[in-house]
């Protein structure tokens, strides 16, 4: 009795193993359980062609073998697209979220005008000039330039509803940040710094007669 009590388990013991590997073999390396749809998601502007086609996802490849690190890093390569996130959902869909780039300025150039994300990349060129978007007038625009940096942290710091008056912004060093209303007013602002502060000094120096309002130093604010 004890023998065949024992040979049952050692049969149920190999069945359990065969089971699981025979279950791992068909996740593993067969298409059972292979993609067989993606998705995009987020993509308003890049088009989800172009962002299937940098994805490359294996048709059929198996979901668990799928590096979705190696996905993601492919369509990141996509100048407009800031950040992606691949999931899987199963049996058989990966998902792509991606989340785009959004333009906080531009640059003029002979090709057309160049479109600045908020870290200071210029990702993006079209022919027609951005309404709604101020003109960065800098010597060089690259995430890794103090000048455009600062720039770009200015215009991020700059409430509403004064961030859009601006049509221009330039600036020579870190520090001289300035830009031009659309009334054609100058704004000297310095660096990002007190940018609240600077706002409301500045509504108050707006209704004095004047081209020039500096609020570098918010305590010490002047006309000319």
């Amino acid at each position: 009795m004890s023998r065949r009590r024992a040979l049952r388990r050692r049969w149920v013991a190999l069945l359990t193993v065969l089971t699981i590997a025979g279950v791992g073999y068909v996740v593993l390396f067969t298409s059972l359980l292979g993609v067989r749809s993606v998705e995009v998601h987020g993509a308003r502007s890049v088009p989800g062609d172009q962002i299937l086609a940098a994805a490359a996802v294996p048709d059929l490849e198996p979901m668990l073998l799928l590096d979705t690190d190696e996905v993601a890093a492919r369509v990141t390569g996509i100048p407009g697209v800031a950040t992606v996130d691949v999931s899987r959902s199963w049996p058989s869909t990966v998902d792509i979220t991606v989340t785009e780039r959004t333009p906080v300025g531009f640059v003029a150039a002979a090709d057309g005008f160049h479109l600045v994300d908020s870290g200071g990349l210029d990702y993006k060129t079209v022919q027609n000039k951005p309404e709604k978007l101020p003109e960065l007038q800098v010597a060089t625009v690259s995430p890794e330039d103090a000048v455009t940096r600062s720039v770009v942290a200015v215009l991020a710091a700059v409430p509403e509803p004064l961030k859009s008056q601006i049509t221009a912004v330039r600036a020579k060093t870190p520090g001289g940040v300035e830009f031009t209303l659309n009334t054609g007013k100058t704004v000297r602002w310095g660096d990002a710094g007190n940018a609240e502060r600077k706002a409301r000094v500045l509504n108050v120096l707006l209704s004095r007669d004047g081209q020039i309002y500096d609020v570098a130093s918010p305590e010490l604010p002047t006309v000319s």
